[in-house]
C-alpha cells in the first residue's frame, strides 16, 4: 500500500504519522507514506497556492494548477491512476467499512488536504475519485482527516498489528462495542475487577465479555444494533 498526501503542512502530518504503530510500520516497509508539499508546485515566486474566488465571497480558494501538477507528478510513469481522495466536509462519511475497502481493494491512495475556503472545483472534476468526511464539523484543513484515514487503513494491512485478532475484536470492527477492560491492581479506589476475570475459567470469561459487549452497545450505541438487524433481513 502506498499513501501520497498532498498538503500545505507536511511537517504537521509527519509529526503524527511517523510515530508509534504507523511510524514503525513505515520503517519496516509494510506500507509507503509520502508527504508532498503543494507549494513546491506553485508557479508563483512567493509559492502562493491560493487566490480570491470568482463571483466574490469571503476567504481564499486553493488554485487548481499547483494541486493538479503535484498529482500529475505522482502519477508520472505509472500505468494506472492513483485513487485520489479529497478530504471534504461535503464527502461521504468515513467509517470502518470504507477503511476495510481501502485496505483490501486499493494499493495506491492520494489524499488531498484542502485549506482556506475550499479548492477550485476543477480539481475535483479533473483528479478526485472520492470526497471523504470524518464528521459533520469544520476543521482548518484536511491534514487531521488525512491522518485519521491513514491510521485507520494502515492498521488493517498485513503485519502492521501483531495479528488480525488485534483489531477483529475491537469496537466497531466487530459490530459491537468492546467489553470493559481492566489491569493491575485488582482493587483501585474501592473498585474491584469483576471476579469472573480473575477466575481463570476461559469459557466463562469469554461469555462475560460477549454479554458485556452487547450490553455496552445497547447502552451507548444502540444504532449499531439497529444497523445489524437491518442487514440481517
Amino acid at each position: 500500500m502506498r499513501f501520497d498526501i498532498l498538503t500545505l503542512f507536511p511537517d504537521m502530518l509527519r509529526s503524527v504519522l511517523c510515530e508509534s504503530i504507523t511510524g514503525r510500520a513505515v520503517d519496516r516497509g509494510l506500507f509507503c507514506l509520502n508527504f508532498i508539499n503543494i507549494r513546491d508546485y506553485s508557479a508563483d515566486r512567493h509559492r502562493r497556492v491560493d487566490d480570491a474566488p470568482y463571483g466574490g465571497g469571503g476567504g481564499m480558494i486553493m488554485q487548481a494548477e499547483p494541486v493538479v501538477r503535484a498529482y500529475e507528478d505522482i502519477s508520472a510513469g505509472l500505468d494506472y491512476k492513483p485513487y485520489c481522495v479529497y478530504l471534504s466536509p461535503q464527502g461521504k462519511l468515513f467509517n470502518q467499512e470504507t477503511a476495510k475497502h481501502f485496505a483490501l481493494e486499493l494499493s495506491h491512495i492520494v489524499l488531498l488536504c484542502g485549506h482556506y475556503e475550499g479548492i477550485d472545483e476543477r480539481i475535483i472534476e479533473e483528479i478526485v475519485d472520492m470526497e471523504l468526511s470524518i464528521g459533520d464539523y469544520v476543521l482548518t484543513g484536511g491534514e487531521l482527516p488525512a491522518a485519521v484515514v491513514v491510521d485507520a487503513v494502515a492498521r488493517l494491512l498485513p503485519g502492521v498489528l501483531s495479528s488480525p485478532q488485534a483489531y477483529e475484536n475491537e469496537s466497531i470492527h466487530s459490530g459491537y462495542l468492546e467489553h470493559p477492560q481492566y489491569t493491575r491492581p485488582a482493587e483501585f479506589m474501592g473498585r474491584t475487577v469483576p471476579e469472573v476475570l480473575l477466575s481463570g475459567h476461559h469459557k466463562n470469561i469469554e461469555e462475560w465479555k460477549k454479554e458485556q459487549s452487547v450490553e455496552r452497545t445497547k447502552k451507548k450505541r444502540p444504532d449499531l444494533l439497529k444497523n445489524e438487524g437491518a442487514s440481517d433481513e
